[in-house]
């Protein structure tokens, strides 16, 4: 069976743009937005010291649901990967030229 190899202008050429977000930048983003959820409700508690009527029920609410909220905001995967990465091919072996007249099975 014979293989054509691959040539640079066959292989599609990979954006940068298009690659998924490293683990180390995805998880900083994700505990940015649970920060944020947590400072915002860290208002709502010390809101509730001085809101009235409403405000006070607001407050309530913002704090009991914004550590539920905050949970689901950060575990949402940031964005769905636009391109899949290509990987390198396989090895192929080199058999050099199959038309000449050596043969190791015969030695010759």
């Amino acid at each position: 069976m014979h293989h054509n190899p691959l040539t640079i202008a066959d292989m599609k050429q990979q954006s940068i743009t298009s690659l998924p977000l490293s683990p180390e930048e995805e998880r900083r983003r994700r505990m940015v937005k649970y920060s944020l959820a947590m400072g915002i409700r860290m208002i709502c508690i010390l809101l509730m010291l001085v809101a009235q009527g409403w405000w006070l029920l607001l407050c309530a609410i913002g704090a009991i649901v914004l550590p539920y909220v905050a949970v689901v905001i950060a575990n949402v995967p940031l964005s769905p990967p636009q391109a899949q990465v290509l990987r390198p091919g396989g090895v192929e072996l080199y058999r050099g030229n199959t038309n000449s007249a050596y043969n190791p099975e015969d030695g010759k």
